[in-house]
């Protein structure tokens, strides 16, 4: 399949999306390099990536169930706790969970894991308040108005590849010609990533609103306004997003190929 429409397609369809970790790698690639490779590649490349069945919600859900049963309550679960926050899990689900988890697992455990969740789920509601408190919605009733596709629904199931927030709509989606109107708010970039095909494969952006960014791996970073369009080849490292001080949407077009799938790589901001 193709990069952005990979990169934010709905969860029913994240069977293709691959886990990028470097966690492992990065705390203990020359002490226990052959554990470190287990957790990202394994662990997180096809574990966690196996969503055709269970989705990254789903596993996020699972995972921090075992973890408290377990009574384990360090860092690792406030990881998950942050994963699951990311893959949709609400506030109220959340409490829910853990005190569903407190009569089987046991209440001190539980109280263990409350400590950290109402930390990570106020941290949220924190920020969202800060967005009310200077300037609402930061212009995006403005660019609603001016944009001629509705920008659909926030792409809560992969805000994990993104620095900020982002919203897909489809269009059309069709196995046969696959478009997403992609929005992205001032400063949202998604990670570098690959889209990958035995055969055909790729992907093509058209611009439609607002300004943005654009870069191959190797190149200039490449400014996006409406009407400009890219060509993203398959097998080709790249990201794309907004402009700091811009609102930027573009449609994404999905070129055919065979075993099509995503590869998510490092943040573009690094």
């Amino acid at each position: 399949m193709t990069i952005a429409t990979i990169a934010i397609m709905p969860l029913e369809t994240k069977a293709q999306e691959r886990v990028k970790q470097t966690a492992g790698r990065d705390a203990l690639g020359d002490f226990a390099p052959q554990f470190a490779r287990l957790n990202d590649d394994v662990l997180f490349g096809e574990v966690w990536s196996r969503t055709e069945d269970l989705g990254l919600r789903d596993r996020s859900l699972v995972t921090i169930t075992a973890l408290i049963s377990q009574g384990i309550t360090d860092s690792s679960l406030a990881y998950h706790l942050q994963t699951a926050r990311d893959n949709g899990i609400t506030r109220g689900e959340i409490a829910d969970i853990i005190t569903h988890i407190a009569f089987y697992a046991g209440w001190p455990k539980a109280w263990a894991a409350f400590r950290l969740a109402t930390g990570i789920w106020n941290e949220q509601e924190g920020e969202e308040e800060t967005k009310a408190d200077t300037g609402g919605d930061n212009g995006r009733a403005e660019f609603e108005r001016e944009i001629m596709f509705p920008i659909g629904e926030p792409n809560t199931g992969f805000a994990r590849y993104f620095s900020g927030e982002s919203f897909i709509c489809p269009l059309s989606v069709d196995a046969a010609a696959k478009v997403f109107n992609v929005t992205f708010a001032p400063g949202c970039r998604n990670n570098w990533h690959i889209h990958h095909a035995d055969e055909g494969g790729g992907q093509i952006l058209v611009a439609v609103a607002g300004h943005g960014l654009y870069q191959l791996w190797g190149e200039p970073v490449r400014r996006l306004a409406p009407g400009d369009a890219v060509t993203i080849p398959a097998g080709v490292r790249h990201w794309h997003g907004a402009d700091d001080d811009s609102w930027f949407a573009h449609l994404a077009i999905e070129v055919p190929g065979t075993n099509a799938r995503n590869e998510w790589l490092e943040s573009s901001r690094q």
